[in-house]
């Protein structure tokens, strides 16, 4: 059952067109990975489906409401990790959380998530305290304060060293073992081929691929008795002809 529907989605700002007619659905329970280099238009996206851009054309449905004219319902039922989001240097955890769930009709117990996210230790760390890491889990953690039925979480583990990277993964497979309907924006192969049950590989603006990471690896011609990766996909997909 699609969850969330995007039909023929145009964006521009100004003479540069940063989506361009994508389409896709996204099921119940899978975490949907929208993959693709920098300028690709995976932010510009995931904006228009948590309500914070208006697109030019096309259609977009996120449990069956408009992120613009139903924008105060979406936000009751959908969390939003966003790639540049921060706190003040000096609120503590619990206050963050404290803060976060007072936004909502029927928040998560956010003492237990504190719990289920490793950061009980951490309840009174100021923000600014917190390695990056630790950061990303309250970033988890404020995505989910809301019992929220999808969980947007963009550019997740950009600047992380590969230990907190995994710790990240971790979170996000625990976040759809909650439940939760997951869209997960990257540009890192590792991450969409061990994360994601279907991937948008987009390039320009532009959906170029839809299938599952093993699908998009089988596609690859194997070179000199070598196993394709995902890598390899994603760059007959996206270089430069």
């Amino acid at each position: 059952m699609a969850i969330i529907e995007v039909r023929n989605l145009h964006k521009r700002y100004g003479d540069t067109v940063a989506v361009h007619d994508v389409s896709f659905d996204v099921e119940r329970g899978e975490i949907f990975g929208l993959l693709g280099p920098n300028g690709a238009g995976k932010t510009t996206t995931v904006e228009t489906l948590e309500g914070l851009r208006r697109p030019d054309s096309g259609a977009v449905r996120v449990l069956g409401l408009d992120p613009q004219r139903d924008r105060v319902e979406l936000r009751q039922r959908v969390g939003v990790q966003l790639q540049e989001g921060r706190l003040p240097e000096r609120i503590k955890v619990w206050e963050a959380l404290d803060l976060y769930a007072s936004f909502y009709r029927q928040p998560a117990d956010w003492r237990q998530l504190m719990a289920d996210l490793g950061l009980s230790d951490k309840r009174d760390a100021a923000y600014g305290r917190l390695s990056g890491g630790q950061k990303q889990r309250l970033s988890v953690a404020l995505a989910l304060v809301g019992n929220p039925e999808v969980a947007i979480l963009d550019e997740l583990t950009t600047g992380l060293d590969p230990e907190a990277r995994r710790e990240v993964w971790h979170l996000i497979r625990a976040v759809r073992a909650r439940g939760v309907t997951v869209v997960l924006v990257t540009h890192f192969m590792d991450e969409a081929e061990r994360l994601c049950d279907r991937l948008a590989v987009l390039k320009a603006g532009r959906v170029v691929a839809l299938d599952t990471p093993a699908a998009l690896v089988a596609a690859v011609p194997a070179r000199r008795g070598e196993r394709p990766t995902l890598e390899d996909a994603f760059l007959s997909l996206t270089q430069e002809v």
